[in-house]
């Protein structure tokens, strides 16, 4: 059946770990009737924690998929006269900072995120991070302040935090009707009105009720600063409000309201308690008012590879078909899955589509609608919907594919570099294949997780962006593909940089009787332009000095030479050569002897370039007890760390700093020690810097086997 594009809504639920983001997506699936039991992550019974690693540990690792209807307006629980069937696909992403792929790659196909902050902690460090993606990606967006019942809940308090700490125009749209465990309903200042959700019947009915005598006043306050702002973003209303606010109707606040969320001009904050069945049903009222519908996107831009101009396609069923594949899964029934947004068109399952990746031609043979793991069959998909393909051979994620005959590529997605690897071997020689494809399969899966092999000792590295999101991982291994695994101790993914510009010249000369090697470069090597990866490089050549069908060979001897840097073998992650000169020799030239010629001009040269060992940093936050914090402090300072920040927050105090990964290793522990087991910490990456000589001796020692 063909959807009405302007009552779907492509949502995310996002927000520092332990929020209540899959409580609240639970709850959504109950209220809108897809489940008649309420999921608990707690009991390791949530339908989008399917994982048994998410239900044994209680948090979400993988984004999970989901799809919806919700009648709305109601009145009471019942719908009204002029009540239309809303679909929903949304997305309910992990919070710990090591799957932090997981939510980029989820808000670059959505059109609006539910943003979750918990009322007693505020606004969180991976609620900072995941608030940044958002913005980098221009996602609309709606605050949602979950659990409400709990003891130090303050709804305007953490409205301020986002305000502030979030640089964002939060504005409350509702107040809450008592707090803690007195928490009952909501005033919606919208409509100037007070809801109270019943409890006997999980809160799908209320009773609207009197704003109650002693908030008055405050509603007052709250509404008059929410009218003021809607007025100061619509001309119109501003007129309107300088003659009489009163005049200004419900529906005016509305339309203006959705246009500002749509601007992100206005950030509406709503609040609620999911796990006590309060506000969820408000939420899905307020996302079906505020936030964009796929029509309202404007149309993705993208390049035609065939002529390298920038295309437009709409959110459109007529347009020709073009889908974003944001992410792989390995599905023990169906196969491997390419979960996919379609931007425009449409595509019937079992027809051709155009990767524009590899040039390749893939066959779809079918199409689901997700839900969690589970998977619905469908004979189509249009534009403005989320869905998964099977059959294909080659996709990855950020592959744009599209009609054979449009062929355009979207924007990809960039992906952190994971900071953090471990040794593996497989058990028993039984396990070496199985190990070798279980590997590749997860590699496929997740963009933050490498797979390489060590060529000083012959192991197999596996990187990642954490302990835990290597953890998870060996634990996948042995559940999933049935491997057992040795694993080594954790090390830190270091990597090398050049700092200054140096000159060098490399004559490569061989004779062993017959046909010799000769090739002769001269290149600049220095540090590449602020903002670019990789390797830019100029070739200068004038007058055929070297021919032009052994530049390729040069640039690619510098690419190869990049992977293995010249001081310890870590990688180099970005740099510029400049070739200025050179000469061949008419028979003993070819294109082996200038890509070697390269290899070992780099290596030669690295020496004057200044090559150094860059390490990643850690940016940590402490919550603490007041009386722990000066051993805290004092621990992370033996740990080479630099203070950042000192605050208070809900009656502890915070310290924020940025510590080198290496000095972190089993930091937890003695975190638990210093406080009695009352502290917490959440740790993410920050940047590379350059580490200090007496350690970057001690790895360039390590890495070539010298006992330092």
């Amino acid at each position: 059946m063909a959807r009405d594009l302007l009552l779907t809504r492509n949502i995310g639920i996002a927000a520092h770990i332990d929020a209540g983001k899959t409580t609240t997506t639970e709850r959504i699936l109950f209220y809108t009737g897809v489940n008649h039991k309420l999921g608990e992550t707690h009991e390791g019974s949530s339908t989008m924690d399917w994982m048994e690693q998410e239900a044994e540990r209680g948090i979400t690792i993988t984004s999970a998929a989901t799809t919806c209807d919700w009648i709305f307006p109601k009145e009471n629980g019942e719908p009204t006269e002029d009540a239309q069937s809303y679909h929903f696909n949304i997305i309910d992403t992990p919070g710990h900072v090591d799957f932090t792929v997981e939510v980029n790659r989820s808000l670059r196909v959505l059109d609006g995120l539910v943003f979750l902050f918990s009322a007693v902690d505020g606004v969180e460090p991976q609620s900072e991070t995941n608030w940044r993606l958002a913005d980098n990606y221009k996602v609309p967006r709606i605050g949602f302040v979950n659990k409400m019942d709990r003891q130090g809940a303050n709804f305007l308090e953490v409205n301020k935090q986002v305000k502030e700490m979030l640089g964002s125009n939060a504005v409350p749209i509702v107040l809450p009707i008592g707090d803690e465990g007195d928490f009952r309903g909501v005033v919606d200042l919208v409509r100037n009105r007070a809801v109270v959700w019943h409890d006997e019947n999980f809160g799908a009915t209320y009773d609207v009720v009197p704003i109650p005598e002693d908030m008055k006043e405050e509603v007052r306050e709250y509404r008059a600063l929410l009218i003021e702002e809607v007025a100061s973003y619509d001309e119109n209303l501003l007129e309107k409000f300088m003659e009489d606010e009163d005049s200004i109707t419900e529906q005016e606040v509305h339309a203006a309201l959705r246009a500002a969320v749509m601007d992100m001009a206005i950030i509406p904050m709503v609040c609620g308690s999911s796990f006590k069945n309060k506000g969820v049903q408000f939420l899905l009222d307020a996302v079906c008012r505020y936030l964009p519908s796929p029509m309202d996107r404007e149309s993705v831009i993208g390049v035609n590879p065939d002529t390298d101009k920038e295309e437009r396609r709409r959110p459109d069923v007529k347009e020709p078909f073009a889908a974003l594949a944001f992410k792989i899964a390995t599905d023990p029934f169906v196969g491997r899955l390419a979960f996919f947004r379609v931007y425009s068109g449409r595509l019937d399952a079992g027809s051709y589509i155009l990767n524009n990746r590899s040039g390749k031609k893939e066959r779809i043979s079918r199409i689901y609608q997700m839900h969690s793991n589970k998977q619905n069959a469908l004979d189509y998909i249009e534009a403005g919907d989320i869905g998964a393909a099977v059959g294909f051979k080659d996709i990855k994620t950020g592959d744009t594919m599209s009609d054979e005959k449009h062929p355009i590529v979207l924007e990809s997605m960039d992906f952190p570099d994971p900071v953090i690897g471990i040794a593996v071997e497989p058990k028993t020689k039984a396990d070496v294949d199985k190990m070798g494809m279980a590997l590749s399969k997860l590699a496929e899966e997740d963009p933050t997780f490498t797979v390489r092999t060590d060529e000083a000792s012959g192991q197999t590295i596996i990187s990642g962006m954490g302990e835990l999101h290597l953890d998870i991982i060996v634990d996948r291994m042995r559940r999933e593909f049935k491997v057992e695994v040795n694993q080594g101790a954790p090390q830190v993914e270091y990597k090398e940089a050049i700092t200054r510009a140096a000159q060098h010249r490399e004559v490569y000369k061989k004779q062993s009787g017959g046909r010799g090697k000769f090739a002769d470069i001269q290149f600049t090597l220095e540090p590449a332009d602020e903002g670019k990866t990789g390797l830019d490089f100029i070739s200068a050549i004038k007058g055929g000095n070297i021919p032009k069908e052994f530049i390729p060979s040069i640039e690619k001897g510098f690419k190869q030479a990049m992977v293995n840097g010249p001081l310890a073998g870590y990688e180099v992650d970005a740099m510029k050569v400049t070739l200025t000169d050179g000469s061949y020799h008419d028979v003993d030239s070819d294109q082996l002897s200038f890509e070697l010629a390269a290899r070992i001009g780099f290596r030669n040269a690295a020496k004057a370039a200044k090559a150094v060992i860059m390490e990643p940093i850690m940016k940590i936050e402490v919550i603490t007890p007041e009386e722990n914090m000066g051993d805290i402090v004092g621990d992370l300072n033996r740990r080479r760390g630099q203070m950042s920040d000192m605050g208070d927050r809900a009656g502890a105090k915070t310290v924020k700093a940025t510590v080198p990964l290496s000095e972190m290793f089993g930091y937890v522990t003695t975190l638990r020690t210093l406080s009695s087991g009352r502290a917490t910490s959440t740790m993410e990456f920050s940047h590379y810097a350059e580490t200090p000589s007496n350690i970057s001796e001690e790895v360039i020692a390590a890495a070539k086997g010298v006992e330092s």
